[in-house]
């Protein structure tokens, strides 16, 4: 392509290795997770999912991606985290824990927000989410035409930084969280992690290969 750069193919090339040691990770944890629930199971197939897609993007094997099917199935997935954190509510037998329910929730938002950024881009184009951004500065220019075509790129260039900024901050989050204790976790959500010791750290680092990928021409 004529707006390729050996520089961007270099960052994109360090992006596609990223999101391969992801995948490669997950299914890993995968194989070695036998007994895992069905909603541990649809997770991990949705991170290997993402993975893959986003390792695949910046190139020409990565063109298919984009389209409305696409973007439906990541749309559809960015839903599936936050609303599965509240499982538990509602069922006979089960006593609410709203302090468990919050921090499982707190622990889906960054993959729902990566989704999220995974269907928009599929949706828009990856390509066209750069030129989205500058667009959305000549808009705001005073000599920018008013009506509908100013503000189109405005809310996309809005999207886009929101979505940019929330993964820069699950990354951040998720990057500097202690590793979770092996052997003397006790409450349920310590075990889990204890069962995934290196998974903040695959989500942080997905979070913020998402957002420079989302910001980068393709």
């Amino acid at each position: 392509m004529s707006d390729r750069t050996p520089a961007l193919d270099a960052v994109h090339g360090m992006l596609t290795l990223l999101f391969t040691v992801v995948a490669l990770h997950v299914l890993w944890h995968g194989v070695r997770s036998r007994r895992a629930g069905r909603r541990d199971r649809v997770d991990l197939l949705l991170h290997f999912a993402m993975a893959a897609a986003m390792a695949a993007m910046p190139w020409s094997l990565g063109r298919p991606l984009s389209g409305r099917g696409m973007a439906l199935l990541f749309t559809a997935a960015a839903l599936w985290f936050p609303l599965t954190a509240f499982r538990h509510l509602g069922r006979p037998g089960r006593r609410p824990d709203a302090a468990g329910t919050a921090a499982d929730l707190a622990d889906r938002l960054p993959p729902a927000a990566g989704m999220a950024a995974m269907a928009w881009m599929s949706r828009h184009g990856a390509a066209d989410v750069p030129e989205t951004l500058a667009a959305g500065a000549l808009s705001a220019h005073p000599t920018a035409p008013h009506g509908h075509a100013a503000a189109t790129p405005t809310t996309a260039t809005l999207v886009t930084a929101v979505l940019a900024v929330c993964l820069l901050g699950c990354a951040v989050r998720s990057l500097t969280r202690p590793m979770p204790a092996l052997r003397t976790a006790t409450d349920t959500a310590h075990r889990a992690a204890a069962t995934d010791p290196y998974g903040h750290v695959r989500d942080g680092a997905t979070s913020l290969g998402t957002a420079v990928m989302l910001l980068l021409p393709h």
